[in-house]
């Protein structure tokens, strides 16, 4: 739109703006890496945007179905459109699922919290795909569509006019 530990992260792809933007129009998630194990980050990110009338579609190689929808080996298997490759692995592991997505014609390649690779991403923009590194999805909807700060947390986000809900 490098490899190893986190370096620079470009948070001009991610203002508030785009975020609302891309958690708005992008309806259909490859989540890489979801685990059909309950107490799994990325299970509850994945619980907690179908919740929210988000399709979350499984990437894991070792489960055929995870809540409710089935699961594919790769990026490369899944039949349908995505709008969001979502990626749930090391940092170091990150480039194959970039080119995936490129592949794939994704709108966007997220990367979770704490998942940063700088080549990655530079490719994935380079191929018009809008980047996110070092945040995560269900955070960050919580957080811009109002979900957070109900439980008194400090979102950081100071407006007088009410967030638009989603559909």
């Amino acid at each position: 739109m490098s490899c190893g530990a986190p370096q620079r992260v470009d948070r001009e792809m991610t203002d508030i703006p785009t975020l609302r933007r891309i958690l708005s129009e992008c309806r259909t998630i490859a989540m890489v890496g979801l685990s059909a194990t309950w107490y799994r980050p990325s299970f509850f990110a994945a619980k907690y945007l179908q919740e929210h009338g988000y399709r979350v579609i499984p990437v894991n190689p070792n489960y055929e179905m995870i809540l409710g929808e089935q699961c594919y080996p790769d990026i490369d298997s899944i039949p349908d459109s995505i709008d969001v490759v979502d990626i749930f692995q090391r940092s170091e592991a990150v480039p194959p699922f970039a080119e995936a997505a490129i592949r794939h014609h994704a709108k966007v390649f997220w990367m979770q919290l704490g998942v940063v690779n700088e080549s990655a991403a530079e490719r994935a923009r380079q191929a018009g795909l809008e980047v996110v590194m070092d945040r995560c999805m269900k955070i960050e909807h919580g957080r811009l569509y109002g979900g957070l700060n109900f439980l008194g947390v400090n979102t950081g986000i100071v407006s007088s006019q009410r967030p638009r809900w989603l559909p």
